[in-house]
């Protein structure tokens, strides 16, 4: 028989890792993708079916555009981890420690400052004015609703003082707290954008003393996108000069 003390530990699972939060632009994509379709149905068209040149002309100019559609539409994306922030903008991708991030701004453009200074933009994530403007009047309607449903409440609470003081008071508050669940949000109203920029200040804000989510920043040029559209743009140029 063996001891207790020869007898080894169970190996523990690994803990799992937590995944990156993933924002895009909805409607960046599925512009992206209406845009991709319809420059390869051209093109493929112009391939198949034109004559001379034209099947040349096509194929070097879906060489060059199709990257660029890409680049602009369906490449932007956020990656938000426990350590880092991974910005994938249409020809580059900025890894930024969370030690190394100074602000996250929001203006007409969103974009996050190093502490070295330098700003980079966040592609994926766009502002829109229009939506800004429709959440502060949903804000405003709401602040009126909170400030009259607090009136109403201390109107009430004065009148349930008389002979059957007990049930009045308790009939107003559960008609006061029901209409507050059902028709005033709590919490301020934002615009979509507004929101994700407030969840990455708080994972800022949460993870930037770690150890583990410091660095130092890295700067990628996106080859894959910038180098099919340079040869397109090439080939073109060559096939234009030619006449």
């Amino acid at each position: 028989m063996t001891s207790p003390e020869d007898q080894s530990p169970a190996p523990q699972p690994p803990a799992p890792e937590s995944k990156d939060r993933i924002y895009r632009s909805p409607a960046g994509m599925a512009g992206g993708v209406l845009l991709l379709a319809l420059v390869g149905w051209l093109g493929v068209d112009a391939i198949l079916v034109g004559e001379g040149r034209t099947p040349w002309l096509a194929l070097a100019s879906l060489i060059l555009v199709v990257p660029l559609i890409t680049a602009f539409t369906l490449r932007p994306a956020v990656f938000a981890g426990e350590d880092r922030l991974r910005v994938r903008n249409p020809f580059r991708v900025i890894v930024l420690p969370w030690g190394q991030v100074a602000s996250l701004r929001s203006g007409y453009s969103n974009e996050v400052v190093a502490v070295s200074g330098k700003k980079y933009q966040l592609w994926s994530i766009p502002v829109s004015l229009r939506a800004r403007k429709k959440a502060a009047r949903q804000e405003a309607r709401a602040a009126a609703d909170r400030a009259a449903e607090r009136q109403g409440r201390g109107g009430r609470a004065g009148r349930g003082t008389g002979g059957l003081g007990g049930f009045g008071g308790f009939g107003g508050g559960a008609s006061a707290g029901g209409r507050t669940g059902a028709g005033v949000p709590e919490g301020p109203v934002r615009a979509e954008s507004d929101k994700i920029m407030h969840e990455l200040r708080r994972l800022w804000e949460a993870r930037e003393k770690e150890e583990s989510a410091q660095g130092e920043v890295t700067v990628r040029w996106a080859w894959e996108i910038v180098g099919p559209a340079v040869a397109g743009a090439v080939v073109l140029g060559i096939l234009l000069a030619l006449g």
